[in-house]
């Protein structure tokens, strides 16, 4: 295969930075990190900024959370504090005078982990990042899944408990209340309420303050309350998983996101809920379930590859 030395621009909008990404011959050469700015001007000043530090690049892509148009507008993005309605895809197209791709940001990490990533080869396959709230891309039958506006694989918001906690998208009970890093954050603070996250409440400082990292670090420990949090986790995340691979059928689903780097603390229980949830697990064949190649730089990566894999889609 000839050597492509092409530079590849790609940024990751999350919840709470912004990580940029030069991605060149199959490998990422220059890395940019930023706290996520509030507000629409702040975002696009941001990304420009990003851009402009990563050097002179082939082509930039970006990956938002929320509601994406197939013309790169985002429509609405809960996890983004004053951000809605924004056209990031033509604003920095006008600014930056480059070819610049805009999707959403768990649609990019499944163009990374299936294109050159842990489902490299597979034709089906769900990925599923856990970040400060939940994202899905889906590819089916070899093409990406974006639907008939785009915003296809809002997986974080199916209503698991209608009588839930309500989420930042205005509903209850959505997937991401409890499967997400805020949503481990969640039941972290609840067991700390009943008395039952000890040394997690130490590492925090206060049962107020119990974020995903410091159970995470308390269960590597073998913390045992902080396992038994993990445990309760894994199953919320496994409930959507199931519900997923009910609809879907998939040959894969990779985990992606901040959490996928915690590795066999959160996957092995996962693997055990989600043989228990599965509608007839012992009469059909189980989809692999692995960690993203790429783990938190799955949806820079991606989205530096959407302008080379844009027409490899549903359209």
């Amino acid at each position: 295969m000839p050597i492509d030395n092409r530079r590849f621009a790609g940024i990751d909008v999350g919840g709470t930075k912004c990580l940029g990404v030069v991605w060149q011959d199959g490998r990422i050469i220059r890395e940019v990190r930023r706290d996520t700015p509030q507000g629409a001007d702040d975002m696009i000043s941001t990304l420009v900024e990003i851009v402009r530090e990563l050097g002179d690049v082939h082509s930039v892509g970006v990956g938002v959370p929320g509601l994406v148009t197939r013309e790169g507008v985002l429509r609405a993005a809960p996890n983004l504090v004053g951000v809605s309605d924004l056209a990031v895809g033509p604003q920095l197209r006008e600014v930056l005078q480059c070819d610049v791709a805009v999707d959403n940001d768990a649609t990019c990490a499944a163009v990374a982990e299936w294109s050159v990533g842990a489902a490299r080869g597979v034709d089906d396959v769900v990925v599923v990042t856990l970040g400060t709230g939940i994202g899905g891309g889906l590819v089916s039958g070899g093409r990406l899944v974006r639907g008939t506006n785009g915003f296809a694989g809002e997986i974080g918001h199916m209503v698991v408990e209608s009588s839930g906690p309500q989420c930042v998208c205005g509903q209850r009970g959505c997937w991401e209340r409890y499967a997400s890093g805020n949503g481990l954050g969640y039941l972290g603070r609840l067991a700390a309420e009943q008395g039952a996250a000890k040394r997690v409440q130490e590492l925090a400082g206060s049962a107020e303050q119990i974020r995903g990292e410091h159970i995470r670090q308390a269960a590597l420990e073998g913390d045992n309350e902080a396992l038994v949090i993990v445990d309760s986790f894994a199953r919320w995340v496994a409930l959507g998983l199931t519900n997923l691979t009910n609809l879907l059928d998939p040959a894969m689903i990779v985990i992606g996101g901040g959490l996928a780097s915690s590795g066999n603390v959160f996957l092995e229980p996962m693997r055990r809920w989600f043989e228990e949830l599965l509608y007839s697990p012992q009469l059909r064949p189980h989809p692999q379930l692995v960690m993203a190649t790429f783990a938190e730089q799955a949806g820079a990566v991606g989205a530096a590859l959407l302008p080379k894999f844009a027409h490899i889609s549903d359209t």
